[in-house]
């Protein structure tokens, strides 16, 4: 007896189908991927034991460890949902529907809040100073500032070339920018660990990485072995900037206060 086969069928094998793509794609990039391949692997099992063969013994135990293991991969994947909901939440076509709807008027950012920015970030460079900024925007980084010193002091080209200065004690950290305002230096931000990140870029371009992942924040990357201007933006990198190019990028896209 053959079961009636729609075009709702053909919609809901597609979705299915993207969605167990992308769950392989951010399980692949979290290095859960055999966690992953283990979890389907009990899932078709289940469903033959249960749906096929009608093992009712067999079959009500599954369930019962279906039910409970529902809690236990919510606990152990909570990192990977958190960036799954903010992905969804955060896509360029949903951002700009929220935007349509929240837009009162034309936003522009001045250039004495971005020419410090970039008039430092080029200083550097020509020193080979390291230096990494994260500019806050839609989403709050309360909790990377916390891991950090708190400054709360106005963008000064001569304060963010000091803090990253090579003896500096918070050389070694982020930079967070909020509200058009240094708000804390020396910040721990999460690593990024996507496979595809090229070798020759360091853990200031991974840390980047994972801070435009799990959040809407742009950080900014001066290189300390060759001086390259970076920028780490929705989990993308545009490399090797220049000086209009940052300009460009920060006046498009650093929100307003």
């Amino acid at each position: 007896m053959f079961f009636p086969f729609g075009i709702k069928d053909v919609i809901d094998i597609v979705l299915v189908a993207l969605m167990l793509y992308y769950l392989y794609r951010l399980m692949k990039e979290s290095r859960s991927l055999n966690v992953f391949i283990g979890i389907m692997v009990f899932v078709i099992v289940w469903l033959i034991v249960s749906q096929v063969l009608e093992m009712r013994l067999l079959g009500s135990i599954m369930d019962k460890l279906v039910s409970v293991g529902v809690i236990g991969l919510i606990v152990l994947f909570q990192e990977e949902i958190r960036h799954f909901l903010y992905s969804l939440g955060a896509h360029r076509k949903v951002n700009n529907l929220v935007k349509l709807f929240t837009k009162t008027g034309k936003e522009e950012v001045d250039k004495e809040t971005i020419m410090p920015i970039v008039m430092a970030c080029m200083s550097m460079s020509r020193g080979k100073v390291g230096a990494l900024i994260v500019i806050e925007r839609g989403v709050m980084l309360e909790d990377i500032v916390e891991t950090g010193d708190l400054i709360d002091a106005r963008i000064n080209q001569r304060l963010i070339e000091n803090i990253f200065f090579k003896n500096s004690p918070l050389h070694d950290g982020a930079m967070v920018i909020s509200k058009r305002r240094i708000k804390a230096a020396g910040c721990i931000l999460p690593v990024s660990h996507k496979q595809d990140i090229p070798k020759e870029l360091g853990l200031r371009h991974r840390a980047a990485m994972g801070i435009s992942q799990d959040s809407d924040a742009l950080a900014i990357i001066v290189s300390e072995e060759t001086g390259r201007i970076s920028v780490a933006l929705h989990g993308e990198f545009q490399l090797r900037l220049s000086a209009e190019q940052l300009e460009s990028i920060l006046t498009k896209e650093m929100a307003p206060a």
